[in-house]
């Protein structure tokens, strides 16, 4: 791939003319409807979200914290045959990652071997040393991952970047699925969708599957109602019939952790946590955190209890050690990468760094445990001013950033103010591994409402939109 600017690819118009095959049948069906019935049933799904509280907390907004996030009524169409070799790059991609983990926190042959250093495995600030020869079931430290994918080609996609501490988003998968269903259900009679309604059982068989025991007691512990995914939490923890838990809410004894119930302490097995490492355990990590629980680490660490995802993945989603993606397929599995990484270059390099600060305004720029948006530099649309305080930020400590060509990513039809219009979207599909590895036909969409805008975070304005997998 080309390091400079890439050309965007549409995904319904070929030529930018004529509509490819995938689209013909939802492209006839639209074309019946006036602009004020996508108008009315625009405003319908808005009012569903809000009846539903689908919304997300921004973090640094002074002006209400709570957020809908936009949701576009126009879905995002694959073939079957697409998505099956998609599907084959997305799995080959987590099975290296989780097994440079389970690596890393045992026999660091990865590192013998010179493929990737020492520092930046053990220098990184998300390597664990606690979890240094401990097993877990299946040799899995991931056990859900979100793998952020770009379409650059009819047939090439990139990886953006890997998610594989508390990968969010998978509530409005489900959520997009069920509003178009309301809304359109003819569409559904027309068109041989493939589900993914079955993700909340897939993702409870997945955490069975992590547990010590037969039968476990499972739980998704939650920070609390002003975190960011907080409607997820309580949503996915309805869906698989389990109990939304706060650190509050459980406590260790003789290294198991119990919940309290109101028929007394029950033991817990599995613990589904959207709480960052550093806040698990006040006696090991943060000692002012009051979302953790105290001894959990001990008792995670003794086989009681299962964490998912596991004690020190981000390692492996840190955005300096996704440059080594490729060749950890190629060490771990003996295999070609079947998804290519974006081109990068680590600012901790000095060439890099100089490549990098003399050609600002074309790349973008991200810290390496960024997140949602924030933190980064867009060159292309960013004034002369922003880009001279973001040198200065890069200046200081250059190996906290990593830069990257700026990608057009492929743009699908949109509904917005002036009509049916492209915009430029990415794909993030939630990746579930136990016993073996899987994940629902489809995935989180998300598209960049501005026009021109390659931002699609919803903490900066994006919005979702159903994807669709077609059964060939």
């Amino acid at each position: 791939m080309d390091r400079n600017v890439i050309k965007h690819f549409n995904e319904m118009y070929e030529n930018n003319a004529e509509i490819r095959d995938i689209y013909q049948q939802y492209q006839h069906w639209q074309s019946q409807l006036s602009t004020g019935t996508l108008e009315r049933k625009s405003t319908e799904a808005e009012l569903l979200f809000r009846r539903l509280g689908i919304t997300f907390a921004v973090y640094g907004e002074s002006s209400g914290s709570e957020r809908l996030i936009p949701f576009d009524i126009v879905p995002r169409i694959f073939s079957g045959s697409e998505w099956r070799r998609l599907e084959l790059g997305i799995k080959q991609r987590v099975r290296a990652l989780n097994a440079f983990l389970h690596d890393i926190y045992h026999e660091q042959e990865i590192i013998k071997a010179g493929v990737i250093s020492k520092e930046q495995v053990l220098g990184n600030a998300m390597y664990r040393p606690e979890m240094i020869g401990v097993d877990l079931p299946n040799q899995v430290y991931a056990q859900i991952a979100g793998i952020d994918l770009v379409r650059v080609s009819e047939n090439d996609f990139y990886v953006l970047e890997d998610n594989l501490r508390t990968p969010s988003g998978v509530s409005y998968m489900l959520e997009n699925r069920n509003t178009m269903m309301r809304l359109f259900p003819e569409l559904f009679s027309s068109h041989a969708v493939e589900p993914v309604e079955h993700y909340p059982q897939m993702l409870l068989d997945t955490l069975r599957e992590s547990a010590h025991v037969s039968n476990p007691t499972i739980v998704v512990m939650t920070p609390g109602s002003y975190n960011s995914a907080y409607f997820e939490h309580a949503f996915l923890a309805s869906q698989m019939g389990v109990e939304l838990v706060e650190g509050q809410d459980l406590f260790v004894h003789q290294q198991k952790v119990y919940m309290h119930t109101t028929e007394g302490p029950q033991q817990v097995h599995v613990i589904y946590r959207r709480v960052d490492d550093d806040f698990l355990d006040p006696l090991v990590f943060r000692p002012d955190s009051t979302l953790g629980v105290p001894g959990l680490l001990d008792a995670y660490c003794s086989g009681n209890v299962s964490l998912t995802n596991g004690v020190g993945t981000g390692v492996a989603d840190d955005k300096s050690t996704y440059f080594y993606v490729p060749d950890m397929i190629k060490f771990y599995l003996g295999e070609t990468p079947l998804l290519s990484n974006v081109p990068t270059w680590r600012l901790s390099e000095k060439d890099d760094l100089k490549y990098a600060l003399a050609n600002l305004p074309e790349l973008v720029v991200k810290e390496v445990q960024g997140s949602g948006g924030y933190g980064m530099l867009v060159g292309p649309t960013s004034s002369k001013a922003e880009i001279e305080a973001y040198k200065q930020r890069i200046l200081k400590d250059p190996a906290n950033f990593i830069a990257q060509p700026t990608l057009a990513l492929s743009t699908c039809p949109t509904f917005v103010e002036s009509g049916v219009a492209p915009r430029h979207v990415d794909l993030r599909p939630f990746v579930l591994s136990g016993k073996d590895i899987r994940l629902v036909a489809g995935g989180l969409t998300r598209v960049a409402l501005s026009e021109g805008s390659l931002v699609v975070n919803s903490s900066q304005g994006g919005g979702t939109k159903d994807t669709w997998v077609l059964e060939d």
